[in-house]
């Protein structure tokens, strides 16, 4: 069984969990709680040096970084689950393509957007609306080449769905959740949204979508 050390509500915790149920992986969580800076802790900075959650203990094997994890998951069982990552060298490739339209063109948004809308208050610090007006216009056209890419397949990376996909998921959800003029970027968008209510209403998803 796959060791998880992570915080139940995290994003990239959160993320790990997503592909342990879409591979059919048991894990087992133990919390590192970030409200009591756990993550800070020298036990935990001797595993994992940034101070960060999560990392996993696969008999023995340390892996920290989320999408690393999730990789090296779909990697080690490719015939177990649904498949996540292709082995044909163009269809690779795509998936490569997609992975990297992800981090640059909506994490990087999306995750600052996020911050500033949710952690931030949860922290009791003050918005910086005026970022995330600029953020938000920055996103809309993004949006506008994920439609055309989505108009044309149903998936990210072809009609398979991937772990580029799943990767939006984390923030993709608590952005989604803001409403309003949030929620109207993929909703105003025909094939981005059914794109977003296929992946985000998959039962893996589901299944960890309010924690790990």
């Amino acid at each position: 069984m796959v060791k998880l050390y992570g915080f139940s509500g995290s994003t990239c915790t959160r993320l790990v969990a997503l592909i342990c149920k879409e591979k059919d992986v048991p894990y087992e969580l133990t919390s590192v709680n970030l409200l009591k800076g756990e993550q800070k802790a020298a036990s935990h900075t001797a595993i994992q040096p940034f101070g960060q959650v999560p990392y996993i203990d696969d008999d023995g094997f340390i892996l920290y970084e989320s999408r690393a994890i999730a990789r090296y998951l779909s990697k080690k069982y490719p015939n177990q689950g649904t498949s996540l990552t292709p082995s044909d060298p163009k269809a690779e490739a795509l998936f490569e393509q997609a992975a990297s339209i992800e981090i640059f063109n909506f994490t990087n948004f999306v995750q600052p957007i996020v911050v500033e809308k949710v952690f931030k208050l949860r922290r009791g610090l003050q918005t910086d609306e005026a970022r995330v007006t600029e953020l938000l216009a920055s996103l809309q056209s993004k949006m506008d080449a994920y439609e055309v890419i989505l108009s044309k397949q149903k998936y990210l990376a072809g009609d398979s769905v991937t772990l580029a996909d799943l990767y939006h998921l984390p923030y993709g959800t608590a952005f989604y959740g803001l409403g309003g003029s949030f929620a109207e970027v993929f909703d105003s968008r025909p094939s981005l949204s059914r794109w977003w209510k296929d992946i985000s209403s998959r039962p893996a998803w589901l299944a960890v979508k309010d924690g790990a």
